[in-house]
This record gives structure tokens, C-alpha cells and sequence, in this order.
């Protein structure tokens, strides 16, 4: 019968790439990772690795092993999630992956959800950025992500995970609350009331308003995100909409560095409404028109959506979007 850890240890190489990478990733020196993989040629009594100059590239009977390898994974993690189920009390070990502006918000308070309910269930949290982290639960790293997509923009699909909605998102313009907004044709957002550009709740969107003006005037520099970044690609593409180019001086992935430049009036920036709840005073939040919202669901291996332990951690986190009064997205799918 062949090693299943072996045969784990091909498909992390058929992912990885190299087998320095594999051992990154599970822990073991690189030769431990060579020797295993030579005792699996040797069990199966067939080549499974090609020297290609300094790497090695899989053969197809080692790329057949591997294809064969995520349904015998699969049962195997069926296998544990049902033996969990038999008892009383929910325990075990899930990894979580997050992003930062939902580990600020929705995390602490499922924390506390999940250690009064389940003190047996240990729950360890990476802060990643979406897109990896889905690959990275599609290979087995984690068990959970919470992963976002913004409009025009579908995260990306892996084979073999599901996905369930936690939240929409509205975003948003920031300046700084010194910023005379009024001279730059806009209305403020505490204004309400009927009228031309008035939204469905009562505020004044802003067509034409402050935000064509902030990039025809510049009266101050922009923050985004690092080139690359489905955030990034969104909010350039915001700006040429309304006709002018960004003026991007400063970029940074940590959002908080986002807040903290809009409210010491050194930049203005397109964030999402999770890292603008309880924001201080020095900072204006001016709705965009249209309302555009960004989605943010959780996404797990089919194979373990069933186990106690993930469904007590989606619960966990899906009631805490409720409580912070943040309505269910849109079914996204599965894939």
C-alpha cells in the first residue's frame, strides 16, 4: 500500500515547484523531502521525477499519482469531520486566513464568540492577502479564508472549494474633515434629504462632485494599494472614470497607514467601510456614486465544509457581520 504522506509530499512538489519549496512548506529540511519521494519511486516501482538542470519536473505517472492523490485527501479529511461529529463538545484545530480589514473588525469578536462557545476548538488566524490565501486553502494550507472581490473584479476560482457570502461592503471616499469639501462642488454626506443626486437613503451621492474634482484640482496626493492588486486596478479605474489620472504618491498594503495619512490631511484615499467604522473626526467619509460595494465570503474545501469545527468558525464570523449590522452578500457560487 503506498505512503499517503509520500504521496502528499508529490503533490506538494506538483504545486510548489521546487523541492526546496515543499520542504518551506511542510516544515522538513529539502533532503528529507528528496528521500521520501525517492522511497515512493521505489514503492511503486516507477519513475516519478525528471532532472531538468538544477529542478525536476514530474513524469506523467507521477502526475497521474497526483491527480488520484485529492480524492484519497479528501476522504480522509470526510473521515476525520465525522468522527468529530460523534462527540458532544466541538474540538480541534482549524487555520484561518484573513485579510487586514476584516481580522481588525469581525475577528476579535468571533474570537470571543468561538472561545465561550467552543473553548475545546483552537482556531489559528494568518493575516494574507485574498488571492493567496484561497490557493493556498485550495492546497491544504489553511481551512478557511476570508477572501474579498471588488466590482468588475471575481476573485479567483479553485477547484474543490465552496464559497458562502459573510458580508457587503460599502466603499468610500476619505478626505481629511478639513478639507472644505463645499468649494470642491461636493455636498456632504450629513446632508439629507430629497433632491438631484440624493440615494436611496436619504445622502447625497457625488456625480460630478468631489471626486472629479479632487483629481482635476490635486489638492492633495493619493494613497492606494500596490500595483497589482485587484484594490488597486479598481480604484484607478474609478479615478479614469470620472477623467483624470491619480496623482499616487504614497502606496502601502496596510490600510491603517491608508487612515492615518487621510486623517493627518496628507492624502485622500478610496477605502472600504470596515476600516472606516468608529473613524475619528479628523476623517470624512463621502459616498461614491453608484454605491459600489465589495463582497466578502468565506470559502473552505468542500471535503471539510461539513466538519463541526469550520461550520462553528463560518457561524462564528457570519454573526458577527450580522451584529455589526452588515447585510449577507450575494450568493457567489462554488468553485
Amino acid at each position: 500500500m503506498l505512503d499517503v504522506r509520500r504521496l502528499v509530499l508529490l503533490r506538494e512538489l506538483s504545486i510548489r515547484g521546487t523541492m526546496t519549496a515543499v520542504a518551506r512548506a511542510m516544515n522538513l529540511a529539502p533532503s528529507s523531502v528528496s528521500e521520501q519521494l525517492a522511497l515512493l519511486e521505489r514503492e511503486t516501482k516507477t519513475v516519478l521525477l525528471r532532472r531538468a538542470g538544477r529542478t525536476v519536473q514530474l513524469t506523467e505517472a507521477a502526475l497521474a499519482l497526483v491527480e488520484r492523490t485529492d480524492p484519497i485527501l479528501d476522504a480522509l479529511e470526510q473521515a476525520e469531520a465525522a468522527l468529530v461529529s460523534t462527540g458532544e463538545e466541538i474540538t480541534g484545530r482549524v487555520t484561518l486566513a484573513v485579510f487586514q480589514s476584516a481580522a481588525l473588525t469581525l475577528l476579535p469578536p468571533a474570537l470571543t464568540l468561538l472561545r465561550t462557545r467552543h473553548p475545546g476548538l483552537r482556531l489559528e488566524v494568518v493575516q494574507y492577502e485574498p488571492e493567496t490565501a484561497l490557493h493556498e486553502t485550495w492546497a491544504r494550507d489553511f481551512d478557511v479564508v476570508v477572501a474579498e472581490q471588488y466590482p468588475g473584479h471575481s476573485a479567483p476560482h479553485w477547484p474543490g472549494l465552496d464559497r458562502r457570502p459573510l458580508l457587503r461592503d460599502e466603499l468610500h471616499l476619505a478626505v481629511p474633515s478639513s478639507m472644505d469639501v463645499d468649494r470642491l462642488g461636493a455636498v456632504p454626506e450629513t446632508e439629507r434629504g430629497p433632491g438631484p443626486g440624493a440615494g436611496t437613503d436619504g445622502r447625497r451621492r457625488t456625480p460630478g462632485g468631489v471626486l472629479p474634482a479632487l483629481l482635476e484640482h490635486r489638492p492633495l496626493p493619493w494613497v492606494m494599494e500596490p500595483r497589482g492588486t485587484a484594490t488597486r486596478h479598481w480604484a484607478e479605474q474609478v479615478c479614469r472614470s470620472a477623467g483624470h489620472e491619480p496623482d499616487v504618491r504614497y502606496v502601502s498594503s496596510d490600510l491603517q497607514s491608508h487612515l492615518a495619512l487621510v486623517e493627518s490631511g496628507n492624502a485622500v484615499a478610496l477605502l472600504p467601510g470596515l476600516m472606516l467604522m468608529g473613524s475619528p473626526a479628523r476623517l470624512r467619509r463621502i459616498p461614491l456614486d453608484g454605491q459600489p460595494m465589495r463582497t466578502v465570503f468565506t470559502s473552505t474545501r468542500s471535503s471539510t465544509a461539513r466538519s463541526p469545527a469550520v461550520v462553528a468558525v463560518r457561524a462564528a464570523l457570519e454573526e458577527t457581520a450580522g451584529d455589526l449590522g452588515l447585510g449577507p452578500a450575494p450568493r457567489t457560487g462554488s468553485g
